[in-house]
């Protein structure tokens, strides 16, 4: 069995959705004075690579802490969207079509636009490439338990509200956001897992996702 990070590292300085802080990572404890190491995180819920639950968006609705463990993991298809740019952004169906058939055996969708490249830079946070309502309508079709994107959200920059959000949310959907190195993922299927931190009342959470193969 082997496994591939598909996460950013949290730390001090980070890229992070405008708005939120940087994640402030302590030392408190050092082995030279205290004989073991310990850090203090301070962190927003949404920060790097995470999992977004239904109460993100929907009040009432699902926390990551209510799901079974196993809505995590599960056979995922990587869909190539690398021809997508500023210029171009929009994911359609007419993209998604050519993977229906491994879509329809696969827990989770994860877009790969190459967007991961851009971390770190300021092009990261705009016009990065997005599902359009009607692509996001057609997924949620499946049986699905989340989309994955390597972007910093699954809606568009340029778009006001949280449409795409609310579409696979609605239905239990998971939005799994700011991937990394998708580029690595094997094109003959995988194994994707993306667990949370089990925390009271989690609307979302960081994630080591990884893809096993």
């Amino acid at each position: 069995m082997r496994t591939i990070d598909l996460s950013h590292t949290i730390k001090d300085g980070m890229p992070v959705f405008p708005g939120t802080e940087t994640p402030s990572i302590e030392n408190v404890f050092t082995h030279e004075m205290h004989g073991f190491q310990e850090h203090r995180l301070t962190l927003f819920s949404h920060v790097g690579t995470h999992v977004d639950a239904p109460a993100h968006m929907i009040k009432g609705a699902l926390t990551l802490d209510q799901m079974s463990t196993d809505r995590f993991i599960g056979p995922g298809v990587c869909i190539n969207c690398t021809a997508k740019n500023s210029q171009n952004p929009t994911i359609t169906i007419d993209d998604l079509i050519p993977y229906e058939s491994e879509i329809s055996e696969s827990d989770f969708v994860i877009l790969n636009s190459g967007w991961y490249k851009n971390w770190g830079k300021n092009e990261y946070f705009t016009h990065y490439p997005a599902l359009t309502p009607e692509a996001a309508r057609w997924l949620v079709d499946f049986d699905l338990k989340g989309v994955g994107v390597d972007v910093i959200s699954i809606d568009s920059a340029e778009l006001s509200g949280y449409e795409i959000h609310n579409i696979l949310l609605e239905q239990n959907i998971l939005a799994i956001e700011n991937l990394n190195s998708l580029h690595l993922l094997p094109e003959d299927g995988f194994i994707f897992s993306c667990l949370p931190l089990k925390y009271d009342q989690a609307d979302g959470s960081p994630v080591r996702a990884i893809a096993i193969y």
